[in-house]
């Protein structure tokens, strides 16, 4: 049973039961996240890239402000969905790295989320995308052929049109409503992430069948000519198709809002783009001039044009809060052979920062992101306030009133008046983490890695993890780039941070770890 608790009476209940939404509740601002996959900070034009043009995107940064220090909680998918949905860091709990596609529900029915805040606001909920946080009760025990419980409507959202994990993953088809969409029963879905199943064909064993090779990993079924990630059998008709990935769930998004326009929403928006593997639809297949994953970063383009025509034709747009941002950094190659490493040229995915997708060098975390809410906020503001996606709850609770109960939220702080660009600071320190789940603390001008175990390069992506048996400490004023480690020379700040961040471990600091 959820705990949920509400500032003030939002819904009036006629004689028949159905829910009435009050005027106090009816001028709420609207609310839509659209939340890239990733993208990194060079990838968008508004942050000054000069070998992409994304348009929709510069006008929505126009519109409102511009963030150069917002980072997701982790280098990774799940984690950093996980920590935006929730409130809480996703190093706290066990169980939150990334998902297979057969993961049970990694978000518990019984935690209080985003979309419960939202909905103890009269507010209708939906989310449109890849989800990538587990469906289900327990790991590989889901029956696709039937309604998935618990599923995403456990978690607070009315609505769903999902992707059950990533779009290298199986199953390869499309969730609505906890329910596998256009599923034939007479071919029943079939998941498996131990062994194939008897005469399936894979990537390994049958490259003659594939349109598209990995370049490590992703060789098991085969789905529309593309490996993935784990075994299939079964579900044709349920198929998605990958060219029309962005269309089918920018559509849903678009529907979504036409058909919530009478009613205050929160729409969570997650588009598979540039995520592998990168099947852009033939309108923009060689428009980029650097492959597929150039080609995919001008249909999120598209993707995010979409929202803010509908927005607007629907009348929309001067009560609405747009918020856009990424789950964490880029990434070139992460599997298949798409020439997005031969053709990137002078494009840098992650801008001047180092690192990428799941590290814990600064272009792991920092990611665009912009925010727009037209008459209420100044417009073509930029701001350098360290703010993360973890408080996007605590926030934005603040703005249509609802009062968090006291265990929600425990990582998320309120700072609605940095993200309006009224004030310029945002957080004291912020915590992040990368693929192996070591940590790196922000403060100030400041950002100390404490040493971790694992790898420090990741030969197949080629990305630096920020991993080392010794502490790191750089000057991000004066070193963006984090080249030049001064643990040893500024003994006394990396002393202070590192007990910081132990603080803020073990709960002496802010919240209690569970």
């Amino acid at each position: 049973m959820k705990k949920t608790y509400v500032l003030c009476p939002l819904l009036l209940l006629t004689v028949t039961g159905r829910a009435q939404v009050s005027e106090a509740t009816r001028e709420k601002p609207n609310v839509v996240f659209i939340y890239a996959d990733d993208i990194g900070y060079g990838d968008l034009s508004c942050n000054g890239s000069r070998t992409i043009h994304t348009p929709n995107v510069e006008r929505l940064a126009e519109s409102g402000i511009r963030f150069t220090n917002v980072h997701a909680a982790a280098a990774t998918s799940t984690p950093s969905r996980y920590a935006m949905l929730t409130g809480e860091y996703a190093w706290r709990r066990q169980g939150t790295g990334i998902a297979d596609g057969d993961a049970g529900l990694i978000i518990r029915p019984e935690r209080y989320t985003m979309a419960d805040m939202f909905k103890d606001a009269g507010y209708d909920t939906g989310v449109v995308g890849k989800w990538h946080l587990g469906l289900g009760d327990k790991q590989g025990t889901q029956d696709w052929n039937q309604v998935i419980t618990p599923g995403v409507r456990d978690l607070g959202f009315d609505y769903s049109f999902i992707m059950a994990a990533t779009g290298d993953r199986v199953p390869c088809v499309f969730v609505h409503n906890d329910m596998v969409e256009n599923l034939d029963l007479s071919d029943p879905i079939q998941v498996s992430y131990k062994h194939n199943f008897p005469g399936e064909p894979t990537g390994k064993d049958n490259p003659e069948l594939l349109r598209m090779h990995p370049s490590h990993g992703h060789n098991q079924s085969i789905i529309n000519g593309i490996s993935r990630i784990g075994y299939m059998k079964g579900g044709k008709k349920a198929l998605w198709k990958d060219e029309k990935i962005a269309e089918t769930l920018t559509e849903k998004a678009v529907g979504f809002l036409e058909s919530h326009q009478d009613r205050p929403f929160f729409l969570y928006f997650a588009t598979q783009d540039a995520h592998v593997p990168r099947v852009p639809d033939a309108r923009f297949v060689g428009k980029s001039g650097m492959g597929p994953r150039g080609d995919c970063l001008l249909q999120f383009d598209w993707s995010v044009g979409q929202i803010l025509d509908a927005l607007k034709r629907l009348g929309l747009d001067k009560n609405t809060i747009v918020i856009l941002s990424s789950d964490n950094g880029p990434v070139v190659d992460d599997g298949y052979k798409d020439e997005a490493v031969e053709l990137l040229g002078n494009h840098k995915p992650s801008g001047i920062y180092r690192g990428g997708k799941y590290s814990l060098f600064e272009a792991g975390t920092r990611v665009p992101c912009v925010l727009s809410w037209k008459g209420r906020i100044k417009q073509g503001q930029v701001s350098d306030a360290l703010l993360c996606q973890i408080d996007w709850m605590a926030s934005l609770a603040e703005v249509i009133g609802v009062r968090l109960p006291e265990s929600a939220a425990p990582d998320s702080e309120a700072h609605w008046e940095a993200w309006t660009g009224k004030e310029k600071e945002g957080r004291n320190a912020l915590v992040v983490q990368n693929a192996q789940n070591n940590l790196a603390l922000l403060m100030g001008k400041w950002k100390y890695l404490r040493p971790g175990r694992g790898e420090a390069y990741i030969r197949s992506v080629n990305i630096e993890t920020g991993n080392s048996s010794d502490a790191q400490l750089y000057d991000l004023e004066k070193d963006p780039s984090e080249t030049m480690n001064l643990a040893e020379k500024e003994v006394g700040v990396k002393a202070r941070m590192e007990e910081l961040l132990e603080e803020i471990v073990d709960g002496r600091y802010g919240l209690p770890l569970y």
